[in-house]
């Protein structure tokens, strides 16, 4: 059996000069919610290209979000075998 599950991550952008924020949030089915920020810095030498600054910044927010889901997958796993749990990404 096929089980079909869905996440929704809100990512959300604040443009400031030459830097760019970068705020994500995902919430779990089981009512957790993880949020996370990255930023993004553009040399003063380069041209403005915006959406460079918001990938940027997006995929280290992404980033810690995702090492908050394998720490909290790790404590999901220790609470059940009661042995230490290294998983990695």
């Amino acid at each position: 059996m096929q089980t079909l599950v869905g996440w929704h991550i809100e990512m959300d952008f604040r443009e400031d000069g030459a830097r760019t924020k970068a705020a994500a949030l995902v919430r779990l089915p089981d009512g957790t919610e993880l949020r996370s920020h990255g930023h993004a810095n553009r040399h003063p030498h380069d041209p403005e290209q915006e959406r460079v600054g918001e990938e940027l910044a997006a995929a280290r927010a992404l980033n810690d979000l995702a090492r908050q889901l394998v720490g909290k997958a790790a404590h999901e796993i220790e609470d059940v075998t009661h042995m230490p749990a290294h998983p990695r990404l």
